[in-house]
């Protein structure tokens, strides 16, 4: 049986496809178990390509944010780029995009979680590394590096910035 997770991704993925194309660039799914990214990505004329890992989420958790890994710490290139995609509460909400480039995410995402292990857990415990990493809108809590460079609005600047991915 296949799972909601797998869904919510493919549909994630087809959602920045229709895009992408609808801006004019050429995209298309990269082959299944290539690790850094989902969607392979031209410009008409083909000076320019580029690679898009998705990322989506519906209903906002606790902080609002979406799963990273470890491994998203290290992950750079500047043809490397994410889409965060928010469907939102409901079915009848609007998709919001949110697009960044790979170092910023692994900066974010470093930062964040250097500054979570600094701070001791809820019992005043210290915390234990692991390899779940969260990208969120407001870094002011157990996330937060200090002082907070990532508080609430510091996404706005990605939000629908389809832009970074247009040729050049």
């Amino acid at each position: 049986m296949i799972s909601q997770t797998t869904l919510l991704g493919a549909a994630g993925e087809h959602y920045v496809m229709s895009q992408l194309l609808l801006r004019g660039l050429i995209a298309a799914l990269a082959p299944q178990g290539v690790p850094n990214l989902d969607i392979v990505v031209s410009d008409v004329e083909g000076r320019r390509q580029l690679g898009i890992q998705v990322k989506s989420r519906l209903k906002k958790g606790s902080d609002g944010g979406w799963h990273m890994g470890a491994k998203h710490e290290n992950i750079h290139s500047p043809t490397l780029f994410y889409c965060f995609v928010d469907f939102g509460d409901v079915l009848q909400d609007q998709p919001v995009t949110y697009i960044l480039p790979s170092a910023k995410v692994a900066e974010v995402v470093r930062e964040s979680h250097r500054a979570w292990l600094s701070r001791p857990g809820q019992r005043g415990q210290v915390r234990n590394d692991s390899k779940v990493r969260r990208l969120v809108p407001d870094y002011r809590y157990a996330y937060a590096p200090d002082p907070p460079r990532y508080a609430s609005g510091w996404l706005d600047p990605y939000r629908e910035a389809w832009d970074l991915l247009a040729p050049r």
